[in-house]
């Protein structure tokens, strides 16, 4: 990855993170980077649980990329285990540099360190653009997902 490192996330990452977050006309209506607690309160508990890795790119020692790889352990598929990937976000600097290829490959390796059989992630249906990069990576869209808002 040259001059880029993928870490773990650390509480002094925050700000950055929900800045990456916030950066999207999604992202804009939803995040707050005014209050970090909650996210710090999230970090605790992600931190916390061995199957999710938040983590983070670092060029340069500014955070330019972030996701969450959560592995989940299951019966189906004879008890497979799959990795679910979300939250991937690139700074606007780095869009088209191949980060989020880097990325993203980084977290199908760790998916196959954790023994998982599949990797599966969720895209907005408005990121046309986010849906495309993802089938040139591979990906199928073969599944219709539902959200219910609690």
């Amino acid at each position: 990855m040259g001059d880029l490192e993928v870490r773990p996330a650390t509480t002094e990452d925050v700000s950055a993170i929900v800045g990456l977050l916030a950066d999207d006309p999604l992202g804009v209506q939803r995040e707050t980077p005014d209050d970090l607690t909650p996210y710090l309160t999230a970090l605790n508990r992600l931190a916390a649980d061995p199957n999710q890795h938040l983590v983070v790119a670092v060029r340069e020692g500014h955070v330019v990329g972030t996701l969450q790889l959560t592995i989940v352990p299951g019966l189906s598929r004879r008890g497979a285990t799959r990795s679910i990937i979300e939250g991937v976000r690139v700074h606007a600097d780095e869009r088209g540099s191949g980060l989020g290829t880097q990325l993203i490959e980084w977290a199908i390796d760790a998916s196959r360190r954790e023994h998982c059989h599949l990797v599966q992630l969720t895209s907005d249906v408005t990121r046309t653009d986010a849906r495309r990069f993802y089938q040139r990576l591979g990906f199928t869209p073969s599944h219709v997902g539902f959200k219910l808002e609690l």
